[in-house]
């Protein structure tokens, strides 16, 4: 019996877009590994891993996309108000397997996670190899939230975020977006929309729009946003009323 999806061996390349419908919204491919290589591919067309640990692999682009236009962000009143009094630190590329630990943990009314060993190690080797990066949220010592994804040219594609206090994801996704955008990030791909980012100003945009964007933007450069170890909390609480950054 045939796939109803294309099946990758491990040199078989990705199927070009338009890619015809599968058994499920958004299932491309299935199949191959992940490789840098095969992994950096995906990522420049618009697609991305996403299975439970033990099944097959499993490459996804979704349509409708689910991004955030850095300019569109919304940072609630109450949390401007609070955000100079934190004593959090939001670090650059500290600790990424941590981040992604934390990613993996289950949620509460969740059961089981796609963060899993294989994808670990995966995206870890991504990291090492600069194309992976975190933002890692910390109480003191105590890592407490961060989010972590893949740069594809000047687009950050956000992978997945956790929060063990409250605001700490939200404060890692807020300040991803201000610092990618100043160092002329024009959109980060969420993938998804779910009502905890569109509180944030995601929102969801047709595939097709999506991949013109990733095609354009893709051989573009960010002006040196991955300084390692920087602590974006003193500059994150410079935000004015309207929140945007002061100079």
């Amino acid at each position: 019996m045939s796939s109803p999806i294309p099946w990758l061996e491990r040199d078989t390349p990705f199927p070009l877009p338009p890619w015809r419908k599968g058994p499920f919204p958004g299932l491309v491919a299935g199949g191959g590994d992940l490789s840098p290589g095969r992994l950096l591919q995906a990522y420049r067309q618009g697609l991305f891993p996403w299975y439970e640990h033990g099944d097959p692999i499993l490459w996804w682009s979704p349509d409708p996309r689910g991004v955030i236009v850095p300019a569109e962000l919304h940072i609630a009143r109450r949390l401007r108000r609070d955000l100079p009094h934190y004593n959090y630190r939001i670090v650059i590329d500290h600790d990424f397997m941590a981040v992604m630990q934390g990613c993996a943990m289950d949620r509460p009314g969740e059961t089981g996670t796609w963060v899993h060993p294989e994808m670990i190690d995966a995206y870890v080797r991504l990291f090492h190899l600069g194309h992976a990066h975190a933002f890692a949220v910390y109480d003191e010592d105590e890592l407490i939230g961060g989010l972590y994804g893949v740069t594809v040219g000047r687009i950050f594609c956000a992978e997945s975020m956790f929060s063990r206090q409250s605001n700490a994801s939200k404060l890692a996704l807020i300040a991803s977006v201000l610092w990618l955008a100043a160092a002329g990030c024009p959109l980060i791909d969420t993938q998804l929309l779910n009502p905890h980012i569109a509180r944030l100003g995601a929102k969801e945009i047709p595939r097709a729009s999506y991949l013109a964007i990733l095609k354009r933007e893709q051989s573009e450069h960010l002006r040196d946003p991955w300084q390692t170890g920087r602590d974006l909390m003193p500059w994150l609480q410079q935000l004015d009323v309207r929140g945007s950054p002061r100079p």
